[in-house]
């Protein structure tokens, strides 16, 4: 009877998720790309063209270079590197004119955070040009250089293989069941674009490491060192901070057709991967655990490689982004999870991250202490039984940060 009652409470909160994901994906990634209407040109006539950077340096703080950083509860002493020995790395964020204040929130947090020390760069990408106002006021904001990016219309379009016919019946049927973005064509074609292209974007070739930052998002912790450089140091190439299941009734045969591929490609498979943390019964199919791509800091050379550029193109001539809704989260996630051995990936415990209806909070309070963050570890999402981040910790058997448990219900 326990155990009964134990799997209801299980099963209510997994659909309280669901629901509260929906709620967010209205609120933030539906309101810039989704839903909103496409923004107007602007008149001056200014905006850059595609590929065509505009750099302008903000004022920005210097802020003082820290002499250590200690890396979450593992207390690793590491030097922190100064400007001077910044690697190649930016912020890269896919925005409308229309999102410029929410987005302006978000800015301000990754700067206080982090940014004001190192000064790294900002690409701006969208699929209309960006207005003066937008320009101005984002490049007063980044203390390193911007630049401003239109997306190629092929690449926010649909393919000559795509029966739009049959894209719109499937659209119709997931708006009647109530699917999440189910009737949204705007939504598909930004999964697809941030599967398959952003990283293409000629703004982004001279770039070896990225970090998205989408807005109405929170920083809660200072980074206290170059984040960038410890992820290249530390030889990881994916990062993240909240993972979770994905809504299975947007991606009914992406898994069958990631076996399809990797039965044709199985060179692609990296020894020491993270299979078992996607599937639970040895491939036969997929659990949905997806890292939460609103926030992602990784090398941009592993999408550049042969094993995911080919990936995205046998997912693309199959049709799931426009005939069913899959998402840029799991697609970049089964990638990440079969294509690099598991310790090139990396959980973030003291960034301190939120995206609507989600936080990470670090639950150890010296982490907290130490990176000053300005959270509530009641509120933290990580150890909740429907987080798959507690399932990244088991396989990969990490030691959990102290008093862990409290947060667990």
């Amino acid at each position: 009877m326990a155990s009964s009652r134990s799997n209801a409470r299980l099963v209510r909160f997994a659909i309280f998720a669901l629901v509260l994901i929906g709620c967010g994906y209205i609120l933030t990634r539906g309101s810039s790309y989704n839903l909103a209407a496409p923004a107007g040109q602007s008149s001056s006539g200014s905006t850059p063209l595609a590929g065509t950077p505009q750099t302008e340096q903000s004022p920005g703080q210097k802020g003082p270079v820290p002499k250590q950083f200690e890396k979450g509860s593992s207390k690793q002493g590491k030097p922190v590197y100064n400007k001077d020995e910044k690697i190649k790395a930016t912020f890269v964020t896919l925005a409308r004119n229309s999102d410029l204040f929410q987005l302006l929130d978000s800015i301000r947090q990754v700067e206080d955070r982090f940014n004001r020390k190192y000064n790294y760069d900002w690409v701006f990408l969208n699929d209309k040009p960006f207005d003066d106002n937008f320009i101005e006021t984002t490049s007063a904001a980044v203390s390193g250089k911007t630049k401003y990016g239109l997306i190629p219309t092929d690449q926010w379009s649909y393919p000559p293989w795509i029966d739009q016919e049959k894209a719109a019946l499937a659209r119709e049927k997931m708006r009647e069941k109530k699917v999440i973005y189910g009737g949204s064509e705007p939504y598909r074609h930004m999964c697809r674009y941030e599967s398959g292209f952003f990283w293409r974007h000629e703004l982004m070739a001279e770039y070896e490491y990225y970090w998205r930052v989408e807005p109405d998002i929170k920083i809660y912790c200072d980074i206290d060192y170059d984040i960038f450089k410890w992820m290249k140091d530390n030889g990881k190439d994916y990062s993240f901070t909240i993972s979770l299941p994905e809504y299975k009734e947007t991606i009914p045969t992406l898994w069958d057709t990631t076996k399809q591929y990797i039965e044709a490609h199985p060179e692609a498979v990296a020894d020491n991967n993270l299979l078992e943390w996607i599937s639970d019964d040895g491939g036969k199919t997929y659990n949905g655990c997806h890292f939460w791509s609103n926030f992602e800091i990784a090398n941009l050379n592993f999408w550049r490689g042969d094993a995911y550029r080919q990936y995205f193109e046998h997912l693309d001539k199959a049709g799931g982004f426009f005939y069913e809704r899959w998402g840029d989260a799991p697609v970049h996630s089964i990638a990440a999870a079969l294509f690099l051995p598991r310790e090139k990936i990396h959980f973030f415990e003291d960034v301190g991250y939120f995206h609507v209806p989600f936080h990470n909070c670090p639950v150890d309070k010296d982490v907290r202490f130490e990176r000053n963050c300005a959270c509530n570890p009641d509120k933290d999402f990580t150890w909740r039984g429907y987080s798959c981040t507690t399932k990244y910790y088991t396989i990969n058997n990490l030691k959990r940060p102290k008093g862990w448990e409290k947060y667990t219900q």
